[in-house]
Protein backbone atom coordinates (compact mmCIF):
# COMPACT_ATOMS: atom_id res chain seq x y z
CA UNK A 1 0.00 0.00 0.00
CA UNK A 2 1.27 3.51 -0.86
CA UNK A 3 2.27 6.07 1.72
CA UNK A 4 -0.99 7.84 2.79
CA UNK A 5 0.71 11.25 2.61
CA UNK A 6 1.59 10.49 -1.02
CA UNK A 7 -1.94 9.28 -1.79
CA UNK A 8 -3.52 12.50 -0.49
CA UNK A 9 -0.73 14.66 -1.93
CA UNK A 10 0.12 16.43 1.32
CA UNK A 11 3.46 16.89 3.12
CA UNK A 12 4.11 15.20 6.44
CA UNK A 13 3.98 18.63 8.08
CA UNK A 14 0.39 19.24 6.86
CA UNK A 15 -2.11 20.17 9.56
CA UNK A 16 -5.46 18.43 10.06
CA UNK A 17 -7.38 21.04 8.07
CA UNK A 18 -5.10 20.64 5.03
CA UNK A 19 -5.45 16.86 5.16
CA UNK A 20 -9.23 17.10 5.42
CA UNK A 21 -9.38 19.54 2.50
CA UNK A 22 -7.13 17.36 0.32
CA UNK A 23 -9.21 14.29 1.13
CA UNK A 24 -12.50 15.95 0.24
CA UNK A 25 -11.19 17.28 -3.08
CA UNK A 26 -9.77 13.89 -4.09
CA UNK A 27 -12.85 11.97 -2.91
CA UNK A 28 -15.09 14.23 -4.97
CA UNK A 29 -12.82 14.07 -8.02
CA UNK A 30 -12.34 10.30 -8.02
CA UNK A 31 -15.75 9.12 -6.79
CA UNK A 32 -16.87 6.09 -8.86
CA UNK A 33 -20.21 7.74 -9.66
CA UNK A 34 -18.33 10.55 -11.41
CA UNK A 35 -15.92 8.19 -13.20
CA UNK A 36 -18.14 5.41 -14.50
CA UNK A 37 -15.89 4.85 -17.53
CA UNK A 38 -12.81 4.29 -15.38
CA UNK A 39 -12.57 0.64 -14.15
CA UNK A 40 -9.93 1.65 -11.60
CA UNK A 41 -11.99 4.47 -10.06
CA UNK A 42 -13.35 2.31 -7.24
CA UNK A 43 -9.85 1.12 -6.29
CA UNK A 44 -8.48 4.65 -6.36
CA UNK A 45 -11.39 5.93 -4.28
CA UNK A 46 -10.85 3.11 -1.77
CA UNK A 47 -7.14 3.99 -1.57
CA UNK A 48 -8.01 7.63 -0.85
CA UNK A 49 -10.40 6.58 1.94
CA UNK A 50 -7.80 4.21 3.42
CA UNK A 51 -5.17 6.97 3.43
CA UNK A 52 -7.58 9.30 5.19
CA UNK A 53 -8.32 6.55 7.73
CA UNK A 54 -4.65 6.69 8.74
CA UNK A 55 -3.54 10.34 8.65
CA UNK A 56 -7.02 11.83 9.01
CA UNK A 57 -7.19 10.30 12.48
CA UNK A 58 -4.93 12.04 15.02
CA UNK A 59 -4.02 8.90 16.97
CA UNK A 60 -3.44 6.69 13.94
CA UNK A 61 -1.39 9.43 12.29
CA UNK A 62 0.92 9.56 15.30
CA UNK A 63 1.23 5.77 15.27
CA UNK A 64 2.06 5.80 11.56
CA UNK A 65 4.62 8.59 11.94
CA UNK A 66 6.30 6.65 14.75
CA UNK A 67 6.40 3.53 12.59
CA UNK A 68 4.05 1.55 14.84
CA UNK A 69 1.55 0.84 12.06
CA UNK A 70 1.90 0.56 8.31
CA UNK A 71 0.03 2.27 5.49
CA UNK A 72 -2.62 -0.44 5.80
CA UNK A 73 -3.20 0.46 9.46
CA UNK A 74 -1.84 -2.84 10.72
CA UNK A 75 0.88 -3.17 13.41
CA UNK A 76 4.43 -3.44 12.14
CA UNK A 77 6.59 -6.30 13.45
CA UNK A 78 10.31 -6.13 12.89
CA UNK A 79 12.46 -9.22 13.28
CA UNK A 80 16.22 -9.16 13.81
CA UNK A 81 18.55 -11.71 12.21
CA UNK A 82 20.89 -13.67 14.43
CA UNK A 83 21.71 -17.02 15.91
CA UNK A 84 19.43 -19.63 17.32
CA UNK A 85 18.39 -17.67 20.42
CA UNK A 86 16.00 -14.78 20.83
CA UNK A 87 17.16 -11.27 20.25
CA UNK A 88 15.25 -8.12 21.03
CA UNK A 89 15.40 -4.40 21.19
CA UNK A 90 13.11 -1.71 22.46
CA UNK A 91 10.53 -0.83 19.85
CA UNK A 92 7.89 1.91 19.66
CA UNK A 93 6.02 2.36 22.90
CA UNK A 94 8.69 0.56 24.93
CA UNK A 95 7.78 -2.92 23.68
CA UNK A 96 10.46 -5.36 22.61
CA UNK A 97 10.48 -7.16 19.28
CA UNK A 98 11.96 -10.65 19.11
CA UNK A 99 12.74 -13.16 16.40
CA UNK A 100 13.44 -16.86 16.90
CA UNK A 101 15.45 -19.19 14.73
CA UNK A 102 14.17 -22.70 14.12
CA UNK A 103 16.18 -25.71 15.20
CA UNK A 104 16.28 -28.28 17.96
CA UNK A 105 17.61 -27.80 21.47
CA UNK A 106 21.36 -27.62 21.78
CA UNK A 107 23.55 -29.74 24.00
CA UNK A 108 22.43 -29.55 27.57
CA UNK A 109 19.19 -27.74 26.61
CA UNK A 110 15.85 -29.46 26.89
CA UNK A 111 12.76 -28.13 25.24
CA UNK A 112 11.26 -27.36 28.63
CA UNK A 113 14.30 -25.28 29.60
CA UNK A 114 14.04 -23.12 26.48
CA UNK A 115 10.32 -22.67 27.10
CA UNK A 116 11.10 -21.59 30.65
CA UNK A 117 13.45 -18.92 29.28
CA UNK A 118 10.76 -17.69 26.92
CA UNK A 119 8.13 -17.71 29.64
CA UNK A 120 10.33 -15.67 31.94
CA UNK A 121 11.08 -13.24 29.10
CA UNK A 122 7.45 -12.82 27.99
CA UNK A 123 5.85 -13.07 31.40
CA UNK A 124 4.16 -16.39 30.72
CA UNK A 125 3.18 -15.42 27.17
CA UNK A 126 4.39 -18.74 25.64
CA UNK A 127 1.61 -21.30 25.45
CA UNK A 128 3.85 -24.30 24.87
CA UNK A 129 5.88 -26.17 22.30
CA UNK A 130 4.55 -28.53 19.68
CA UNK A 131 6.40 -30.54 17.03
CA UNK A 132 7.00 -28.71 13.77
CA UNK A 133 8.52 -29.69 10.44
CA UNK A 134 11.52 -31.95 10.91
CA UNK A 135 10.70 -32.41 14.58
CA UNK A 136 11.73 -28.86 15.46
CA UNK A 137 9.68 -27.27 18.23
CA UNK A 138 7.32 -24.44 17.33
CA UNK A 139 5.97 -22.02 19.92
CA UNK A 140 2.69 -20.14 20.16
CA UNK A 141 2.84 -16.66 21.64
CA UNK A 142 0.26 -14.50 23.30
CA UNK A 143 0.09 -11.32 21.19
CA UNK A 144 -0.19 -9.18 24.31
CA UNK A 145 -3.33 -7.44 23.15
CA UNK A 146 -2.14 -6.71 19.57
CA UNK A 147 -5.17 -7.74 17.52
CA UNK A 148 -5.75 -8.27 13.83
CA UNK A 149 -7.19 -5.46 11.75
CA UNK A 150 -10.52 -6.99 10.81
CA UNK A 151 -12.31 -3.75 9.96
CA UNK A 152 -13.71 -3.41 6.44
CA UNK A 153 -13.88 -0.03 4.66
CA UNK A 154 -16.37 0.62 1.87
CA UNK A 155 -17.66 3.75 0.14
CA UNK A 156 -21.31 4.65 -0.31
CA UNK A 157 -22.77 7.42 -2.44
CA UNK A 158 -26.08 8.97 -1.36
CA UNK A 159 -28.24 11.61 -2.97
CA UNK A 160 -28.60 15.06 -1.46
CA UNK A 161 -32.19 14.25 -0.52
CA UNK A 162 -31.08 11.03 1.24
CA UNK A 163 -28.42 12.92 3.17
CA UNK A 164 -31.08 15.30 4.51
CA UNK A 165 -33.98 12.96 5.16
CA UNK A 166 -32.13 9.70 5.77
CA UNK A 167 -33.24 6.38 4.35
CA UNK A 168 -32.03 2.88 3.68
CA UNK A 169 -29.60 1.64 1.04
CA UNK A 170 -28.06 -1.69 0.20
CA UNK A 171 -24.27 -1.95 0.29
CA UNK A 172 -22.14 -4.74 -1.18
CA UNK A 173 -19.03 -5.80 0.76
CA UNK A 174 -15.74 -6.94 -0.83
CA UNK A 175 -16.58 -10.55 0.09
CA UNK A 176 -19.84 -10.38 -1.88
CA UNK A 177 -22.09 -10.09 1.16
CA UNK A 178 -24.86 -7.47 0.95
CA UNK A 179 -26.35 -5.49 3.83
CA UNK A 180 -29.18 -3.00 4.21
CA UNK A 181 -27.77 0.14 5.82
CA UNK A 182 -29.86 2.80 7.53
CA UNK A 183 -28.66 6.27 6.57
CA UNK A 184 -29.19 8.74 9.42
CA UNK A 185 -30.87 12.04 8.58
CA UNK A 186 -28.37 14.87 8.29
CA UNK A 187 -25.38 12.72 7.30
CA UNK A 188 -22.51 14.81 5.89
CA UNK A 189 -19.88 14.40 3.18
CA UNK A 190 -16.97 12.15 4.29
CA UNK A 191 -18.83 11.10 7.46
CA UNK A 192 -18.45 7.47 8.48
CA UNK A 193 -21.13 5.02 9.57
CA UNK A 194 -19.79 2.22 11.77
CA UNK A 195 -21.60 -1.13 11.93
CA UNK A 196 -20.22 -3.09 14.86
CA UNK A 197 -19.26 -6.69 14.21
CA UNK A 198 -19.99 -6.57 10.46
CA UNK A 199 -16.34 -6.69 9.37
CA UNK A 200 -14.08 -9.67 8.82
CA UNK A 201 -13.72 -12.48 11.34
CA UNK A 202 -10.84 -14.65 12.50
CA UNK A 203 -10.72 -17.46 15.01
CA UNK A 204 -9.85 -16.25 18.48
CA UNK A 205 -10.55 -12.60 17.70
CA UNK A 206 -13.70 -10.49 17.97
CA UNK A 207 -15.17 -9.60 14.57
CA UNK A 208 -14.16 -6.31 13.04
CA UNK A 209 -16.45 -3.43 12.14
CA UNK A 210 -17.80 -2.22 8.83
CA UNK A 211 -16.84 1.41 8.19
CA UNK A 212 -18.92 3.10 5.50
CA UNK A 213 -17.59 6.41 4.18
CA UNK A 214 -20.38 8.61 2.85
CA UNK A 215 -20.10 10.76 -0.25
CA UNK A 216 -22.93 12.99 -1.45
CA UNK A 217 -23.55 12.70 -5.16
CA UNK A 218 -23.71 15.93 -7.20
CA UNK A 219 -27.27 17.23 -7.51
CA UNK A 220 -28.73 18.02 -10.94
CA UNK A 221 -29.46 21.66 -10.04
CA UNK A 222 -28.62 22.39 -6.39
CA UNK A 223 -25.10 23.41 -5.36
CA UNK A 224 -24.16 22.85 -1.72
CA UNK A 225 -22.27 25.54 0.20
CA UNK A 226 -22.12 24.44 3.83
CA UNK A 227 -25.72 24.48 5.06
CA UNK A 228 -26.81 26.75 2.19
CA UNK A 229 -27.99 25.76 -1.26
CA UNK A 230 -27.72 27.63 -4.55
CA UNK A 231 -29.74 27.23 -7.72
CA UNK A 232 -29.73 28.95 -11.12
CA UNK A 233 -33.35 29.75 -12.03
CA UNK A 234 -34.08 30.30 -15.73
CA UNK A 235 -36.80 32.87 -16.53
CA UNK A 236 -38.15 34.28 -19.77
CA UNK A 237 -37.33 37.69 -21.17
CA UNK A 238 -40.86 38.93 -20.60
CA UNK A 239 -40.83 37.67 -16.96
CA UNK A 240 -37.65 39.66 -16.41
CA UNK A 241 -39.12 42.80 -17.94
CA UNK A 242 -42.71 42.58 -16.67
CA UNK A 243 -42.10 40.68 -13.43
CA UNK A 244 -44.31 37.91 -12.10
CA UNK A 245 -44.42 34.82 -9.92
CA UNK A 246 -42.23 31.85 -10.85
CA UNK A 247 -42.02 28.38 -9.30
CA UNK A 248 -38.79 27.42 -7.52
CA UNK A 249 -37.93 23.83 -6.49
CA UNK A 250 -36.59 23.22 -2.97
CA UNK A 251 -35.60 20.03 -1.18
CA UNK A 252 -39.00 19.94 0.51
CA UNK A 253 -41.52 21.26 -2.00
CA UNK A 254 -42.03 23.87 -4.70
CA UNK A 255 -42.46 27.52 -3.68
CA UNK A 256 -43.34 30.68 -5.61
CA UNK A 257 -40.89 33.55 -5.97
CA UNK A 258 -42.08 37.03 -6.90
CA UNK A 259 -39.72 38.41 -9.52
CA UNK A 260 -39.83 42.24 -9.63
CA UNK A 261 -40.12 44.15 -12.91
CA UNK A 262 -36.87 44.82 -14.78
CA UNK A 263 -34.93 42.04 -13.04
CA UNK A 264 -31.47 41.57 -14.54
CA UNK A 265 -29.83 38.20 -15.11
CA UNK A 266 -27.60 37.33 -12.17
CA UNK A 267 -29.75 38.97 -9.52
CA UNK A 268 -29.91 36.67 -6.48
CA UNK A 269 -32.80 36.17 -4.06
CA UNK A 270 -32.57 34.43 -0.68
CA UNK A 271 -35.24 32.03 0.52
CA UNK A 272 -34.67 31.73 4.27
CA UNK A 273 -34.80 28.29 5.86
CA UNK A 274 -34.90 26.41 2.56
CA UNK A 275 -31.36 25.06 2.79
CA UNK A 276 -29.88 22.15 4.75
CA UNK A 277 -30.32 21.39 8.45
CA UNK A 278 -27.60 22.78 10.71
CA UNK A 279 -26.98 23.20 14.42
CA UNK A 280 -29.61 25.56 15.75
CA UNK A 281 -31.60 25.94 12.54
CA UNK A 282 -31.60 25.54 8.77
CA UNK A 283 -29.55 27.09 5.97
CA UNK A 284 -30.94 29.22 3.16
CA UNK A 285 -31.58 28.74 -0.55
CA UNK A 286 -30.03 31.36 -2.86
CA UNK A 287 -31.79 31.73 -6.22
CA UNK A 288 -29.78 33.32 -9.04
CA UNK A 289 -31.82 34.60 -11.99
CA UNK A 290 -30.79 33.53 -15.50
CA UNK A 291 -32.68 35.15 -18.41
CA UNK A 292 -33.22 32.66 -21.22
CA UNK A 293 -34.17 33.60 -24.78
CA UNK A 294 -36.41 31.29 -26.85
CA UNK A 295 -34.78 28.63 -28.99
CA UNK A 296 -34.33 29.38 -32.67
CA UNK A 297 -34.68 32.63 -34.58
CA UNK A 298 -37.70 34.83 -33.87
CA UNK A 299 -38.12 37.51 -36.51
CA UNK A 300 -40.76 39.40 -34.52
CA UNK A 301 -38.56 39.52 -31.40
CA UNK A 302 -35.59 40.65 -33.48
CA UNK A 303 -37.60 43.44 -35.04
CA UNK A 304 -38.81 44.56 -31.61
CA UNK A 305 -35.25 44.61 -30.27
CA UNK A 306 -33.99 46.58 -33.25
CA UNK A 307 -36.67 49.19 -32.66
CA UNK A 308 -35.88 49.27 -28.94
CA UNK A 309 -32.15 49.59 -29.63
CA UNK A 310 -32.70 52.56 -31.90
CA UNK A 311 -35.11 54.36 -29.57
CA UNK A 312 -33.68 53.43 -26.14
CA UNK A 313 -29.95 52.85 -26.44
CA UNK A 314 -27.96 52.09 -23.25
CA UNK A 315 -24.60 50.55 -22.39
CA UNK A 316 -24.51 48.21 -19.34
CA UNK A 317 -20.70 47.86 -19.78
CA UNK A 318 -19.90 51.55 -19.47
CA UNK A 319 -18.32 51.04 -16.05
CA UNK A 320 -15.82 48.48 -17.38
CA UNK A 321 -13.66 51.11 -19.09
Amino acid sequence: MRDPYEVLGVPRSANAAAIKSAYRKLAKKHHPDSNKDDPKAADHFSEINSANEIIGDEDKRKQFDRGEIGADGKPRFQGHPGGGGPRGRAGPGGFENYTFRGGGAGPGQGTGGFEDILNSMFGGGVRGARPGAGGNPQFEFDTGGVGLDLDVNVAMSVSLEESVKGGEKRVRLPNGKELNVKIPAGVAEAQQIRLRGQGESAQGHPPGDLLITISIAPHPFFKVEGADLRIDLPITLYEAVLGGKVRVPTLGNIVELSVPKNTSSGRTFRLKGKGLPKTGGTGDLFVAIRIMLPDGNDAELEALMEKWRDQHPYNPRSGLG
